[in-house]
């Protein structure tokens, strides 16, 4: 199996808008076997070619350049996929892999296998929300006994054919799947498939109608490939192809690996959990503020783009393979952004209560009270007992609760506008790359810099919590003084307690933001986020009734 490693090289000057690509053999082994009686493997370097005239279609658009290139250098039946901050913890990591994709009685089975993504050097109880340990255990697992856990876009073992686009072997004469993927392709539709080049066609060829491992042969000579590498490597190779459509990572959405799962899926394939003691595979998760939020922007546009396309799970259910439970599972996570403009007004409806001297819940001593009260309770006690029981703290929860509340109002808000946008043909997205780095050093080397403290810097994302931050505090500074002075309209049921508990709990879900409004340096928030909250706080002040 080949390894090989990625990067867009682009030119020094910022005024040329072309990058030109570049496949170089840096290790070629040649067939040739170790002192263990292995292969040493080949080392490829790939810069793939970018032009403002041709889509590159972000990280999808680099793993196919990758799948080309393997193709007419090695053509392996299988391909590793690991992000450029991971790397192999567990040694017989691709024997597990190879396991579960060869050691089934039923192809269908043996789609990808997928390892669940662990971190090392994490900081302690998840500050930032984002080591995903229990989304992995309560449903990336459950979720694994029905069609197979989600593709995670990391630590995946994939079958070529698979990537192909070629369906189970039992559904191939389903009138669900494409005509060409019914039966042996001819060399023209392969051609309309694969695009023009002869190398990669007949490779192509091999992988979809022979044995998984007939076409494994490894070539004598990378070297003498490099030209082919690089014509489909070209920025115009994919024109009239199906790359990205149906061959290949799907284009269409900032979250390419759970919609490539899904097309995976939806053609009736399985995937497999690979999760071997110690984890296959280990990565870094980011910290600080603006790059947790800065990942879960991007994942929630592309979760949205997902649910408001042709791609969508209710649609691949009803018209091509996918099972109705696995449809249900890859809604629970495409849905997540949809919850923003709600949650956004259930956060303001405690501040405005108290402001403008109404209620919405009921008085105390009212036994309709209960029922608020014990739905806020039933809730949060299940989901922390979820956590205890992956043996997580009660810190762990209290900061992925958090989190979720500052995430929902700020990167999935701004994700949800820019996928509307979108939808109304105003706006593109933008891929934002984030930066991941290793935890600090628990003896604090790092010059006594808090990791695990939120920091700050001027993205739009910051506007909204540190607004809602504002409006908390202030509206909870009127509410007290109303209560004590016994001021307000003669006659007006004013808020209660349960209001002034709303305001109080969001005071204490976006505690990082009151610290960042005293803070200093990263630590504290930028004056023209202040000014933009504080101007939305006013404005939602000045339109609040009097009573």
């Amino acid at each position: 199996m080949p390894k090989i490693k990625h990067a867009d090289l682009c030119l020094t000057d910022p005024a040329a808008f072309l990058c030109r690509e570049r496949v170089q053999v840096l290790r070629d082994n040649g067939g040739r076997e170790g002192d263990d009686g292995t292969g040493v493997p080949s080392l490829v370097y790939i810069s793939r070619e970018k032009s403002p005239r041709h889509h590159h279609h972000f990280k999808a658009g680099a793993m196919n350049v990758l799948t080309r290139v393997s193709a007419v250098l090695t053509n392996a039946p299988v391909l590793l996929n690991v992000d450029c901050d991971m790397f192999a913890n567990n040694p017989q990591a691709a024997l597990h892999a190879m396991c579960l994709l060869l050691g089934v009685d039923d192809e269908l089975h043996s789609g990808f296998a997928q390892a669940p993504q662990k971190f090392h050097g994490a900081l302690k109880d998840d500050p930032f929300g984002n080591q995903m340990e229990v989304i992995y255990q309560k449903i990336g697992f459950g979720i694994a006994g029905l069609q197979g856990i989600f593709y995670g876009g990391t630590g995946c073992f994939h079958r070529r054919k698979v990537i192909y686009g070629v369906p189970p072997p039992e559904s191939a004469t389903d009138v669900r799947q494409p005509t060409r993927m019914r039966g042996s392709p001819s060399y023209k539709e392969l051609q309309k498939m694969f695009g023009g080049s002869k190398e990669l066609i007949e490779s192509a060829r091999s992988i979809m109608s022979g044995e998984m491992f007939a076409a494994a042969a490894p070539t004598a000579d990378l070297a003498s490939r490099i030209d082919v590498a690089k014509e489909v490597s070209s920025c115009s190779y994919e024109a009239g192809t199906s790359w990205g459509q149906e061959v290949g990572w799907v284009y269409g959405s900032m979250t390419e690996d759970i919609l490539t799962g899904q097309r995976i899926h939806a053609a009736g394939w399985m995937s497999a959990l690979l999760n071997p003691d110690p984890p296959a595979f280990l990565g870094g998760a980011p910290t600080g503020g603006p790059a947790s939020l800065t990942q879960y922007k991007r994942w929630a546009t592309g979760l949205l783009e997902i649910v408001f396309s042709r791609n969508n799970p209710v649609l691949l259910w009803i018209f091509k393979r996918l099972e109705l439970r696995q449809c249900l599972g890859y809604l629970v996570i495409d849905v997540w952004p949809l919850r923003a403009p709600f949650e956004l007004c259930y956060a303001l409806l405690g501040p405005y209560c108290l402001l403008a001297n109404q209620s919405f819940l009921p008085k105390a001593s009212e036994p309709g009270f209960l029922v608020p009260l014990a739905l806020f309770l039933t809730y949060n006690l299940y989901n922390l007992a979820e956590y205890m029981d992956c043996r997580l703290s009660v810190r762990a929860w209290w900061n992925n609760h958090r989190m979720q509340r500052i995430v929902s109002c700020s990167a999935w808000l701004l994700a949800f506008l820019t996928v509307v946008l979108k939808t109304l043909g105003l706006t593109e997205t933008v891929f934002d790359v984030t930066r991941k780095e290793q935890g600090a050093a628990p003896d604090g080397g790092d010059g006594g810099a808090d990791p695990g403290r939120f920091t700050f810097d001027s993205s739009p994302a910051f506007v909204p919590p540190t607004a809602l931050t504002i409006l908390a505090v202030v509206a909870l500074a009127a509410g007290a003084w109303r209560a004590v002075a016994g001021a307000g309209a003669a006659g007006v049921v004013g808020p209660g307690a349960g209001e002034f508990v709303c305001c109080g709990w969001l005071v204490l879900c976006f505690w990082p933001f009151v610290r960042g409004l005293a803070g200093e340096g990263s630590y504290g928030i930028p004056w023209s986020v202040r000014v933009k909250a504080g101007l939305l706080v006013a404005a939602f002040v000045h339109f609040c009734p009097r009573n």
